[in-house]
């Protein structure tokens, strides 16, 4: 089967910069200095300053930087981390190989961000901090969670993976708490090419600490003051993030013209239960994802209109498909289906659709009508009155 539009495409991003990217690789080919080099030096130095913040650690992986990056600021054992259940389990194993007491909440189903009224009611004397995920490229309100930190007395630990230059009240993703970690997983919307994190921090203990962690514990060469692990982003990597950083801030433009097409486009479908994700921090979305939900009101099941998106080569996604509390290695933990609803509805609802740079207004329009076909052809017993779907599906 033909794909007519791939859920991601990062040729289009690639192939107009390919002769900087050779000449990046290049030129650490000729230095040699591929661990901890300097092109990492410079890609740290320049991402902590665009994101509005003094320090960047880079590391192997976004889990690492989370993991690590907990670790750095000194939460261990018996301390709590709360954090949503409708994350990437790489949120929860972070916490986990910190050492700490993951403590999941629920989320708000508009946004699906961590609700925070439901983090007030988990909150115990053993609390520390509070991960918030800025999931699919909206920030969780950075005047929210600071009046939350300061209420409870509580370390703010961002997970940014999905926010890169994401903006919200007037701050930056990754300046808002003491800490922030950063994934240039390759689809990101500044991707490496391989895996990749970083750990921002304004704090320069937790940065000293961050870089010792990550260098088997190393303060200096052989001499090593804790127990740390082999975690560095390559300087290959930080050189090719560093060609491909001036560009994000258009890329990212980009992305939220296609999300406001797509919202534009769909809008006609909210009558058959079409509903996007609720962006409320405008500009500052960077729509890592874009995601819709299909909800009770619509006549066809999510894995009805995903298949037959699939059988005209439109692929998409589910993010996240199954909640932490619900994945077999975590039952250990005590969860049991029902304790977070909004969690639970949304997993079954969501549908992340083709989003990159690059994707043309044909592609958008070829996508949502697929999704109004595959809607408008459900069977005469169960299908709703015209004047229920109205013309939308004409």
């Amino acid at each position: 089967m033909t794909i007519k539009v791939p859920f991601v495409d990062l040729k289009l991003q690639h192939e107009p910069i390919q002769t900087q990217l050779q000449y990046a690789i290049q030129s650490v080919l000729e230095q040699g200095d591929f661990i901890l080099g300097q092109a990492l030096s410079d890609f740290e130095a320049a991402f902590a300053a665009v994101c509005g913040t003094e320090y960047g650690i880079g590391v192997a992986s976004g889990t690492d930087a989370i993991a690590l990056g907990l670790q750095a600021c000194n939460i261990g054992a018996g301390d709590e981390v709360i954090l949503p259940a409708n994350t990437f389990v790489a949120t929860l194993i972070g916490v986990l190989r910190a050492g700490a007491k993951p403590i999941l909440v629920d989320c708000v189903s508009q946004t699906a961000l961590i609700d925070l009224e439901a983090a007030a009611k988990a909150i115990t004397p053993h609390t520390k901090a509070i991960i918030p995920v800025h999931l699919y490229g909206q920030m969780v309100s950075p005047r929210d969670l600071l009046k939350f930190a300061d209420t409870y007395k509580l370390l703010i630990f961002e997970d940014a993976a999905q926010a890169h230059l994401a903006q919200r009240d007037g701050y930056y993703a990754g300046s808002v708490g003491i800490a922030a970690a950063f994934s240039f997983y390759p689809s990101k919307n500044l991707g490496a090419f391989g895996d990749g994190g970083m750990l921002l921090t304004r704090d320069l203990d937790v940065a000293q600490k961050m870089g010792r962690l990550r260098n088997y514990g190393a303060s200096q060469k052989y001499f090593h003051a804790e127990l740390g692990t082999n975690s560095r982003l390559d300087t290959l990597q930080a050189a090719i993030l560093q060609q491909k950083l001036p560009y994000l801030p258009q890329w990212n433009r980009d992305r939220l013209s296609i999300a406001q097409e797509y919202d534009h486009e769909l809008a006609p479908l909210a009558s058959a239960g079409i509903i996007p994700m609720e962006n409320q921090s405008g500009a500052g979305h960077v729509y890592h994802l874009y995601v819709i939900k299909v909800d009770d009101s619509c006549p066809i099941e999510r894995q009805q209109i995903q298949e037959q998106l699939t059988a005209v080569g439109i692929q998409t996604g589910i993010h996240y498909p199954i909640p932490c509390h619900l994945q077999p290695a975590f039952t250990n933990l005590g969860y049991q289906p029902g304790d977070f609803p909004q969690a639970e509805k949304l997993s079954k609802q969501i549908l992340s659709l083709p989003m990159y740079p690059g994707l043309k207004s044909s592609q958008i329009k070829e996508v949502v009508a697929a999704i109004a076909h595959a809607v408008s052809t459900i069977s005469q017993v169960d299908k709703p009155s015209p004047a229920d779907l109205g013309s939308v599906l004409a």
